[in-house]
């Protein structure tokens, strides 16, 4: 497997790479990722712009009502489960854990809406865990270089942490995102402008760069 190539390639091409959430706390984050779920980070940042101004915390969070959250986070789909989350954690923060947000997955995992996605994002980014969040673009991305082969994110996962050294596996996670939004996209990869190209298992396979890659 050429995963140190390819993961160099990777750097190389996106020494930005950066979680593309806004965020000044980690119950900041916690919120932004709970609203990304099946929603752009764009559409994500622009809404917390303004959810931020007076609702940062818990306390503030739950002085809003549930229909008073749906107003604020209506745009990013899925309000109403998304605003019973976000104030079911909110109050579990409080009251399970002293008003700070956990700092292990284990404990990130027993606050509502947060899966093990979620979990990973939050542990790695806010709390500089090594941990590798598989969302979609990263399970597209992993199958398809060959870094990791896998049905279930959680496979992906599995494989991606034994494939990649672990002070690498929170890096490895946003060069992969990266990669799926400006290149691997899911219907129809760039596979003529991929750097990685030689290295990809989808692409060296005989592969249609225009054929679907299940999410």
């Amino acid at each position: 497997m050429h995963t140190d190539e390819i993961l160099k390639t990777l750097e190389a091409c996106y020494p930005d790479a950066a979680p593309a959430l806004h965020f000044g706390s980690p119950y900041e984050l916690l919120v932004a990722v709970i609203l990304s779920a099946q929603c752009t980070d764009e559409r994500v940042n622009k809404v917390t712009a303004e959810l931020f101004k007076e609702h940062n915390t818990p306390e503030r969070m739950l002085a809003l009502s549930q229909e008073g959250l749906e107003r604020y986070i209506f745009s990013c789909g899925f309000y109403h489960n998304k605003a019973a989350h976000i104030l079911s954690a909110s109050r579990d923060i409080l009251e399970k854990f002293g008003g700070e947000v956990p700092s292990s997955r284990e404990e990130l995992m027993t606050l509502a809406g947060v899966g093990r996605k979620t979990a990973n994002v939050v542990y790695a980014v806010a709390f500089g865990g090594d941990a590798i969040a598989v969302d979609t673009h990263v399970f597209r991305v992993a199958n398809r270089l060959g870094l990791a082969v896998g049905k279930t994110p959680e496979e992906v996962e599995k494989g991606l942490c034994a494939a990649i050294p672990q002070p690498m596996w929170s890096r490895a996670h946003h060069l992969l995102i990266f990669h799926g939004r400006r290149v691997c996209h899911s219907q129809r990869p760039d596979c003529e402008h991929c750097a990685a190209a030689p290295l990809c298992a989808y692409y060296t396979g005989g592969k249609s760069p225009a054929a679907p890659a299940a999410d």
